[in-house]
């Protein structure tokens, strides 16, 4: 008798349509045999990965059309399974496997449009979180600013893409409506997804000094670092006006000073 655990992983294995050992010997099930179970569960699974996929990706499905979205789903949950039990998990990667997926090659922007989406979705869900302490940041000496590390708020996401993907979201919300052809060539975007307290979701187009001050703030560098990264990609950038701006709306959220023990100013 096979132990619970390796159960579970050849059935898994099996429901993703990868197992050829003969594992529906395993299924006892009244009515049908056990290929016809095994079968069952197969449909199930796929169909609802790919309702899940449906629902992080409506723009993607709109452009693709339900067909060719339906078997690039398959291809995709067959090479990546899901492997948590929260549906809300699954699909991070599709914008990667799009890249690769062959039938999809004449479609160079689609990539990034599922990274909006999911960037959108990722947004939807982010934990809430309170403001970044004023007082505290206020009170740090002016000669350890420049080593402060500040956190980007869990419901914000920067994207850049050479392509207008934000337009082509918008012309893809009310399909009843006429909508401005888009032109792929009309240039790309830098931009922020952030949701605000009353969770109204926003998509802020930023200039390049404002992306490149909040992407280094975002990825470890600390301020000194991402002020010297912000004036260099635009010179003449407002930095003070810009970093007061996403501090008041509560994109960033936390600071820490590096070498500094308990210095965390943060409250989840």
């Amino acid at each position: 008798m096979l132990a619970l655990h390796e159960l579970q992983q050849r059935f898994a294995t099996a429901v993703l349509g990868e197992d050829d050992s003969g594992f529906e010997r395993a299924i006892h099930a009244a009515g049908l045999t056990g290929a016809q179970r095994l079968q069952v569960y197969r449909n199930n699974t796929r169909l609802g990965l790919t309702g899940a996929l449906a629902a992080v990706y409506p723009v993607v499905q709109q452009l693709v059309g339900e067909g060719f979205f339906h078997y690039a789903a398959a291809q995709y949950i067959t090479r990546y399974p899901s492997r948590s039990g929260n549906l809300h998990e699954f699909g991070g990667p599709f914008a990667t496997f799009l890249e690769t997926f062959e039938p999809a090659a004449g479609l160079s922007y689609l990539p990034d449009v599922a990274r909006l989406e999911w960037a959108y979705h990722e947004v939807f869900h982010a934990a809430h979180h309170a403001p970044l302490d004023l007082c505290a940041l206020a009170a740090v000496p002016a000669e350890r600013q420049g080593e402060l590390r500040f956190q980007l708020h869990p419901a914000a996401r920067l994207l850049e893409s050479s392509f207008p993907i934000l337009c082509i979201w918008q012309a893809h919300q009310n399909v009843d409506h006429d909508h401005p052809p888009v032109r792929l060539d009309d240039g790309g975007i830098k931009l922020m997804v952030f949701r605000h307290e009353n969770l109204d979701i926003e998509f802020q187009s930023l200039p390049d000094g404002e992306f490149r001050l909040l992407y280094a703030l975002a990825t470890g560098c600390n301020f000194a670092t991402a002020c010297e990264q912000a004036i260099s990609a635009q010179p003449g950038f407002d930095l003070p006006a810009s970093f007061r701006r996403h501090v008041l709306q509560g994109a960033l959220t936390a600071f820490y000073l590096p070498d500094t023990s308990s210095s965390i100013h943060d409250h989840p």
